[in-house]
């Protein structure tokens, strides 16, 4: 029991070590993305869908590519604080451009684990989804470098 306790704690270790600041959105993303999975599994029945290894692959391959995204925002990240560097003022980003996105699709996944939930017709308070879709706007505005239109008429 030891030896397991210890090989955990030396894993989570080594990925806080190597993730920084990415470590506690990261982790909320990939068990988002297993639990929107499985809910997604769940309620396919309740909406009347077939579920397939095609149609399996294609939501991992999805999982797959939200990840990447997150490598995205962190090369981003990289090439801010390099080109900062580069003209001789300091961007110490921390990554913040990564975990943007890292929180962006944890709300996105917790909105679509809470429609899968519904649909499998267990009521969902209305203010978690409030919530959740709050948080997910004012993530996506903490993104914005240029505003949207919309919000230049306000």
């Amino acid at each position: 029991m030891e030896r397991i306790k210890t090989f955990f704690i030396a894993a989570f270790g080594l990925l806080a070590g190597i993730l920084g600041n990415l470590t506690v959105p990261v982790i909320l993303m990939v068990i988002c993305n297993i639990v929107d999975y499985i809910t997604g599994i769940l309620a396919a029945p309740a909406r009347k869908k077939k579920v397939d290894s095609n149609v399996g692959f294609r939501g991992i391959a999805k999982k797959i590519c939200m990840w990447l995204l997150v490598v995205v925002g962190v090369i981003v990240d990289a090439l801010l604080e390099y080109a900062g560097g580069t003209v001789g003022i300091s961007l110490p980003t921390n990554l913040m451009i990564g975990c943007i996105v890292c929180i962006w699709i944890v709300c996105n996944e917790l909105l679509s684990i809470l429609e899968n939930i519904s649909d499998m017709g267990v009521p969902i308070p209305g203010f978690l989804k409030k919530i959740v879709a709050y948080l997910k706007k004012q993530t996506e505005a903490k993104g914005e470098i240029v505003p949207d239109k919309e919000s230049d008429s306000k």
